[in-house]
């Protein structure tokens, strides 16, 4: 997925394949709509989609809780493929406070 950039972008070329979502064109096409509106993604002229600096900060958060929440379902013994597949919606959905307050519980216990 990264096509080298620097230091302030990450590119990918054609669609968004993150390995969570359903990566159909369609809903490929309509992320990056969102995702440019937002102010988190360009488009060079070459077709390669540029993260920006915001863009970065959430997709670094958002991979931050995949991680996370992966670990903590493979440490009570769901098998990893579930925990992939679970994490990637759990990551989504959770509010930044109850995150981690979670974080810090299982931190606390180490």
């Amino acid at each position: 997925m990264h096509k080298g950039g620097t230091d302030e972008d990450s590119c990918v070329r054609g669609g968004l394949s993150g390995g969570c979502a359903d990566s159909s064109k369609e809903a490929g096409s309509h992320a990056v709509g969102v995702l440019k509106n937002g102010g988190f993604l360009t488009v060079d002229e070459d077709g390669y989609l540029n993260l920006t600096n915001a863009g970065r900060e959430v997709a670094e958060k958002i991979y931050e809780r995949h991680q996370f929440f992966t670990e903590q379902l493979v440490a009570v013994g769901v098998d990893r493929e579930t925990a992939e597949r679970d994490a990637c919606r759990i990551e989504h959905v959770i509010s930044e406070e109850a995150f981690e307050k979670l974080k810090t519980s299982v931190e606390k216990k180490y």
